[in-house]
């Protein structure tokens, strides 16, 4: 189905070809591209859809256009339609040429600068189409506009052919298709596209725009595939989505929206049975995971107004303390978008907001609207306040139990757990520690290990399930106590990077399902109390290998099936074969222990990372796995049963 086929009888808007404003040539783009991506990766290859993306759905955003197409060719280029206005064909006086070639061959133009064209626009650096045309081996537009369809190609940024008119079409029908092949000598890593990246982020556009409609097709051979996403309820199905697999503590998605100092404010949140807080903030649909100015109003206000509630409806004695901003989050699940016409982006990356009348804004429609709802429903008002007092109790005794172990490591001098075999190297750097369950394995590791720079940290058990428990639970958990101590970060508001003792922290479990059951509670309580350590890419886990291979004297080891089945076709298949299946690190000796899993020039670690742009997934898949629903969790192992591999079942 062409999106070009939606009807779109809207007046047009000022959007003509002197709208798009004119700043510079495109040869930088290949030179650095990632000035302007941020990488060559599969990052920055996916980067390249979603500014084509953005620019149509400014369009929806402008309120011309409500369906666009994504499609994934067989040749891995991507067509991108919507049914907007169309880019401007006529010529752009300033540069002599049609609008839509100042678009896509010069670097910065667009209409989202100055006044004119878009009032708000997603694009955050506004480089859209003309640097995804730069990066590509070749890109063609074709544009439905005043009953015509005009076309113009480029190749690696050149203009191949003036615009011209290649076909009819419906005269009232209008919309813009785009159809680009990345560069395979800029992204060498990779040229291939991934569905299921794509899916999350064009998901996430689909809940921030309320009532478009993203159609994502995948029509290459291996695994044709199609998802529509189209939600009239935006960020209210945003917050409904996120928390299916939690419990809600009430049935109403509280919702806020209004307009102050030419911001406009949309807030959804709903309260759940966990103890951790969700929130995710957006400006004019991109995501700001370092938060900001819009994200401290919504916290001011939070705070503040049910603070206030509970005083006045004697929730809260005299004599106690107000609630934190925390106690009150515990177990909420928000968004915060806003839309504003000049963001300001603060930081390294680009990934907070600074407008301070964004700040203003929230919090003055946050509390108003708040302020309302809570009178109205006393009755949620009342479940919410006091799971926070409950927060707040926990928050105090796991206070204490911090302030008394802090007490007991100044009067004894920085006493690191009993069961730590240490390093002698102190230069973080070179260090690495492995969390190993098992005093067994722990033996084993201990004496494999190269003493200057390897610790081992064995584990008894399974560690609690941190997504079910609250933090005073948490710290008084053995386990856990001594990682906490162990790595020297210190957790939740204490965290402090700059302590981190080793810059590898590898998880080595038994190849089984206990085993990755171990190291995923270990992933959960680092995800939720030391989410940097996973970010800045210091988490790893070991891969022992699964078979030993002996056969005249010769060793092989096997980290899969397929990899024993190519080792057996170089070696032959015969009764000289001895094969073994590790069934746990503790059925190895050190020699060994130490040759597949522990040497750095032989072994194989795989670095846990994770994506800020698709956080919300990834806190989702935590609850998911680690969460009290089963239902939810199903659905996930039948959907991704096909990935796993190696269950001893």
């Amino acid at each position: 189905m062409s999106t070009f086929d939606a009807e779109n009888t809207e007046s047009h808007g000022e959007y003509g070809a002197d709208q798009i404003q004119i700043l510079e040539g495109l040869e930088a783009v290949r030179k650095r591209p990632g000035m302007y991506i941020g990488s060559t990766s599969s990052r920055g290859l996916h980067h390249l859809v979603y500014e084509i993306v953005d620019n149509a759905v400014d369009e929806a955003l402008a309120g011309y256009c409500d369906t666009i197409e994504v499609v994934i060719n067989p040749d891995n280029s991507v067509t991108v339609t919507d049914n907007g206005r169309g880019i401007p064909v006529g010529i752009n006086h300033k540069a002599g040429i049609p609008a839509v070639e100042v678009v896509f061959t010069i670097l910065h133009a667009g209409g989202k600068f100055g006044g004119g064209g878009y009032k708000v626009s997603g694009g955050l650096h506004g480089v859209g189409a003309s640097v995804v045309n730069a990066l590509s081996d070749w890109l063609e537009v074709d544009i439905c506009s005043d009953g015509k369809i005009y076309r113009q190609r480029y190749e690696r940024g050149k203009t191949m052919y003036p615009l011209k008119v290649v076909g009819e079409c419906d005269p009232e029908k209008t919309g813009s298709k785009i159809t680009f092949k990345p560069d395979a000598t800029i992204f060498q890593e990779t040229t291939v596209y991934d569905f299921d990246i794509l899916k999350q982020r064009l998901r996430e556009m689909a809940f921030l725009t309320k009532g478009l409609k993203i159609i994502l097709r995948d029509t290459r051979e291996e695994n044709p595939q199609e998802k529509t996403f189209h939600y009239e309820g935006g960020i209210r199905e945003f917050v409904s989505y996120l928390n299916r697999s939690k419990t809600p503590l009430y049935d109403d998605i509280l919702y806020f929206e209004g307009e102050k100092n030419n911001v406009f404010v949309e807030v959804a949140l709903q309260h759940n049975d966990s103890y951790t807080e969700s929130v995710y903030s957006f400006v004019n649909n991109i995501n700001t995971p370092e938060g900001g100015t819009h994200l401290v109003g919504f916290r001011n206000a939070i705070t503040k107004t049910f603070n206030d509630y509970a005083r006045n409806n004697k929730l809260l004695k005299d004599s106690e303390a107000n609630l934190s901003g925390e106690d009150i989050r515990e177990g909420m699940t928000a968004i915060i978008s806003v839309k504003i016409e000049d963001p300001q982006f603060e930081g390294q990356t680009k990934q907070k907001l600074g407008n301070s009348e964004a700040r203003g804004a929230v919090d003055s429609v946050v509390s108003e609207q708040l302020t309302y709802y809570l009178e109205q429903n006393p009755a949620v008002s009342k479940t919410i306040c006091e799971k926070s007092i409950l927060a707040q109790r926990a928050r105090e005794a796991a206070r204490k139990a911090r302030e008394l172990t802090r007490r007991k490591t100044a009067l004894e001098g920085m006493s690191l757990p009993g069961k730590l075999a240490d390093c002698s190297d102190k230069d973080p750097k070179n260090c690495e520690i492995y969390i190993v369950e098992g005093d067994s394995a722990g033996g084993s590791a201990k004496k494999a290990r190269s003493r200057a720079t390897q610790a081992i940290l064995p584990l008894r058990g399974k560690i609690l399930n941190v997504e079910k428990a609250r933090l005073d639970k948490v710290y008084a958990n053995a386990e856990i106590k001594a990682m906490i101590t162990a790595f020297g970060t210190g957790i939740h508001e204490d965290f402090d990077i700059s302590k981190l003792r080793y810059h590898k922290i590898i998880i080595m479990t038994d190849a089984d399902v206990d085993g990755a059951h171990i190291a995923t509670l270990l992933l959960t309580f680092i995800y939720r109390f030391m989410p940097e350590l996973i970010k800045q890419g210091y988490v790893y886990l070991a891969q022992p290998p699964l078979y030993k291979l002996e056969k005249n004297k010769n060793v092989w080891y096997a980290y899969s099936d397929e990899e024993l089945d190519r080792i057996l076709r170089e070696v032959g298949r015969d009764q000289n074969n001895k094969i073994q299946r590790y069934k746990g690190l503790g059925e190895m000796d050190a020699e060994q222990l130490w040759e597949t899993t522990m040497d750095p020039e032989k072994r194989i670690l795989l670095r846990v990372n994770m994506d800020e742009e698709t956080e919300s997934e990834v806190d989702l898949t935590f609850t998911t796995l680690m969460g009290d629903k089963v239902e939810p969790r199903r659905e996930f192992i039948e959907e991704n049963a096909k990935y796993a591999k190696n269950l001893d079942i």
